[in-house]
């Protein structure tokens, strides 16, 4: 009954006591970075197949222009989707059906608004937008004008599919139905590369047939989303009556999705900006706004990646910061900025490399005077590809604001980058006597600058959040703690109260699930389900950003209660919440199979195949709790101090646990 007498909980391929940050990093945001590239590739498509149909130059104008009002459609409905996810985590996670239903109901009912909103704009304000940007000297003018219009009347007129999905996948994302979500999402941009063929070249549709296969794509995904939602989320309430506005449900999703629409949206400022700056060049307008608007998209690739790995860092360094590990909290700054920056260079040498196979994707047919677009193209991507590296730190930089719930500093980056610095020397360019070849030089020395105030603001958010975190030392309350761990039916619970009873200390087991939930606000009923094992925590809890707050708030508690007195504390990670003690002593608490079905049985009234299965579904959600929390493989011996069989009976169990901390603990030898 020492260490070695522990049984294998793990997998063979599971033996790192504790994952080391530079790898949890890439194992976390490897699948987020192929997620951001497929988005990126879903933007690129209609250009492909437009420029090399006959409408090709004109074509790709008529896109580009048409392009930052996409951009703005795609950021109004993250930033929206994105506090409606928070929101609706939050309820859900309360267990509260109503906010849950009525968040659901205004997130129809904004989706609704906004559809009106860009339809109007479709209408009535279409051909202005792309007037705005077009060169009245040029031959192309007509036509893209004509063009550009049409497309962008089709998109927004018909926008309820990009509007609607962003919506819904929200709802599937926030009850962690990510697969159907994504599921959803691939569909639409499968049927919209295939009628992207169908309609502009055997059907001819030029311009309008990219539309078409656009939105039908959207409306495809949407439906799908649609579907899923009412199929599967039946803790939440469908009724009409809940989607009748309500201010302050509105408000509540504007408080976390407005500056994700607002940097979002500075994306489009950005190319619209730059269209109206390059559009100024006399003789070359032209082919510098072609050129730009598939650059863009090309750029595009890279960005995406970026935004993978700083949303991984929001999610690691949120967590550890709210844990108090300071120690991984520099560990997360430093190798999430790293690796962002190998992946940038990793794209830098991948687009230096294959610049000319970039740019001829985009290639048109005829023979016009633009046909050098492809080797401007070829040369944006080689200049603008040398400032990749400092892009990626600043989208790093951003994450690490961004975990730390700044809102403004992660904007200040946005303006900097898209606006500030770009549009200036962007403009300074095009009065250089080749802009054609020099116009990509600001994009590079905008990324330089951005990235040098970006380690300003870095080095003073480090000293305000990371540097008065307390170092993990032992900590030296003067307390003995038992922390137990157990298998489910190895009567852990009983045997922790006896060892309590034994030592003369307190006992912890559902009592921290009221303190957490009256330090949280949360309810107590989700904080006894979320952090206890229970099979919801599996399937969907460890998706919410509510339960990670749960879980934060829950090693306070702890914590406060080792700072206080002398107790033994039975399961929720105890063991690696107080790793750092002075006196901790780490149990795990084990059986015979067959045992175990046996106590199952005896305390639930289950049948043979019932106690099996609840044994199962019980010791796979521990693992996996325990692995989100600490990275380490729960049931693992090298995590506890003493692994004891309790199938010789539950009180010589609790003698033999009392009997190991008598002899071993700091506190009580001392």
């Amino acid at each position: 009954m020492t260490k070695n007498g522990v049984k294998g909980h793990t997998d063979s391929s599971e033996r790192i006591a504790k994952v080391p940050m530079k790898k949890l990093i890439w194992q976390l945001g490897l699948p987020m970075i192929v997620s951001m590239v497929l988005q990126a590739v879903y933007n690129i498509v209609d250009t492909v197949f437009v420029v090399k149909s006959s409408a090709g130059t004109a074509g790709n104008l008529a896109l580009t222009y048409a392009f930052p009002i996409q951009i703005l459609m795609i950021a109004v409905g993250v930033g929206t989707g994105i506090g409606i996810n928070a929101l609706l985590g939050k309820s859900l996670g309360e267990n509260n059906k109503e906010v849950a239903s009525k968040t659901c109901g205004n997130g129809i009912f904004l989706m609704l608004v906004l559809y009106v909103a860009f339809m109007l704009f479709g209408i009535f304000g279409a051909e202005w937008f792309i007037k705005m940007q077009a060169d009245e000297t040029s031959i192309y003018y007509e036509s893209a004008v004509s063009m550009g219009t049409s497309y962008l009347r089709i998109c927004c007129v018909l926008s309820i599919g990009s509007i609607g999905f962003a919506v819904f996948e929200r709802f599937l994302q926030a009850t962690g139905k990510t697969t159907l979500s994504m599921t959803a999402q691939c569909t639409g941009a499968a049927l919209n590369i295939i009628l992207d063929y169908v309609f502009i070249y055997p059907c001819e549709m030029g311009v309008e047939g990219a539309a078409w296969a656009t939105i039908i794509g959207q409306i495809a995904s949407l439906m799908l989303a649609l579907i899923f939602h009412y199929a599967t989320n039946k803790n939440i309430n469908k009724s009409l009556k809940f989607i009748k506005p309500s201010w302050t449900i509105i408000k509540g999703i504007y408080k976390t999705g407005l500056s994700a629409a607002i940097m979002q949206g500075l994306l489009s400022v950005m190319m619209l900006g730059m269209n109206l700056i390059l559009g100024t060049t006399a003789g070359v307008a032209d082919t510098l706004v072609g050129s730009f608007g598939i650059y863009y998209k090309i750029m595009q690739f890279a960005l995406f990646a970026f935004f993978g790995v700083s949303n991984t860092i929001i999610t690691i360094l949120s967590f550890n910061y709210g844990m108090g590990d300071k120690t991984r909290c520099r560990q997360a700054i430093i190798w999430g900025i790293a690796d962002c920056v190998i992946v940038a260079v990793f794209v830098t040498v991948l687009f230096e490399a294959l610049a000319s196979p970039f740019a001829s994707l985009f290639s048109a047919t005829s023979l016009d005077a633009d046909s050098k677009t492809q080797q401007v193209v070829e040369t944006a991507i080689r200049i603008s590809a040398i400032g990749y590296v400092f892009m990626a730190f600043s989208v790093a930089v951003q994450g690490v604001l961004q975990a730390f719930r700044y809102a403004i500093r992660p904007l200040i980056i946005s303006l900097l980058r898209l606006v500030v610095f770009v549009f200036p020397i962007a403009y300074a360019f095009t009065l250089t006597d080749d802009p054609l070849n020099t116009v990509w030089w600001s994009l590079v020395i905008c990324e330089v600058l951005t990235a040098a105030v970006a380690v300003f603001i870095l080095y003073d958010t480090y000293k305000r959040k990371i540097v008065p975190m307390a170092e993990a030392e032992k900590a030296q309350s003067g307390n003995l703690i038992v922390t137990i761990s157990r298998e489910h039916g190895s009567h852990g619970k009983y045997i922790g109260s006896l060892v309590a009873k034994k030592l003369g200390i307190g006992y912890y087991d559902k009592e921290i699930a009221a303190k957490v939930a009256e330090e949280s606000g949360l309810t107590n009923d989700f904080i006894g389900g979320a952090l206890d094992g229970e099979e919801k925590l599996r399937n969907t809890y460890l998706t919410t950003s509510t339960s990670r707050q749960a879980i934060i708030e829950q090693a306070k508690v702890i914590r406060k209660i080792a700072d206080s007195e002398s107790c033994v504390i039975v399961g929720r990670g105890a063991d690696f919440i107080l790793k750092d003690y002075y006196d901790c002593v780490k149990v795990f608490v084990y059986a015979d199979e067959n045992f175990r079905v046996n106590t199952v049985k005896e305390l639930y009234g289950d049948d043979d195949a019932s106690a099996r299965k609840h044994m199962e579904q019980s010791d796979a959600s521990r693992k996996k709790y325990y692995h989100f929390l600490s990275g380490q493989n729960w049931g693992d011996k090298n995590n506890y101090d003493l692994c004891v069989d309790s199938s010789v009976g539950a009180e010589e169990t609790a003698e033999l646990i009392a009997s190991y901390v008598r002899t071993h603990s700091k506190t009580l030898n001392s």
